[in-house]
């Protein structure tokens, strides 16, 4: 990267650089979209004494192991961070793997759940429970799958030898991004699946 270029990044007048700055604004917008929706869900679910209704419930189990996925998968990408700072290539994109396999994982698991739920009959229009469900967790798992895909592009960066240290930033700003995705689950896990 060239120092005009460089600096051209760099601080526009705020101290940040502006790829962080606008990384940040995006993430702001992102925050007011599913504030948005957890709390209709929250006003809904007050409104409904009979929550969920007759014909089931979530699996605890499952919504509880892809808690587990989720923040496994923010601290191997913390880790394809750290190695990029430190120059190992292997290193990063074996941190890098875990991240996109974790996010897989995680949206085959919620692929399952979706499919058990509607071979039984339950659909978006079953009640105002499953379209807050569906809503929810369909609109988390589409930024889940944005992650993988911004993973995916920097894994194939990393096989090109194009993430080094002066390029490090693109996996700070895709972590930031994924650790977005991840605490937002941490607010639907306990809102949908505990209470």
């Amino acid at each position: 990267m060239s120092q005009a270029h460089a600096a051209a990044l760099e601080h526009m007048g705020t101290g940040i650089p502006s790829n962080k700055l606008g990384m940040w604004l995006f993430l702001a917008s992102e925050v007011m979209f599913f504030t948005g929706l957890i709390a209709a869900y929250i006003v809904l679910r007050m409104s409904h004494p009979a929550w969920p209704g007759p014909e089931g419930h979530l699996s605890k189990a499952l919504g509880g192991l892809n808690t587990f996925i989720l923040l496994c998968s923010s601290a191997t990408m913390v880790l394809a961070f750290v190695e990029a700072q430190r120059g190992r290539q292997g290193a990063l994109r074996m941190q890098l793997g875990w991240t996109i396999v974790l996010g897989m994982a995680f949206l085959g698991i919620k692929a399952y759940e979706y499919s058990t739920k509607l071979s039984h009959g339950i659909a978006p229009s079953t009640n105002v429970f499953w379209s807050c469900y569906y809503t929810l967790t369909g609109f988390h798992a589409l930024h889940v799958l944005g992650g993988i895909i911004a993973n995916g592009w920097l894994f194939i960066r990393t096989l090109q030898g194009r993430i080094h240290l002066a390029s490090a930033y693109k996996l700070e700003l895709a972590g930031l991004y994924w650790h977005f995705v991840d605490i937002v689950w941490l607010f639907l896990f306990p809102l949908v699946y505990l209470l």
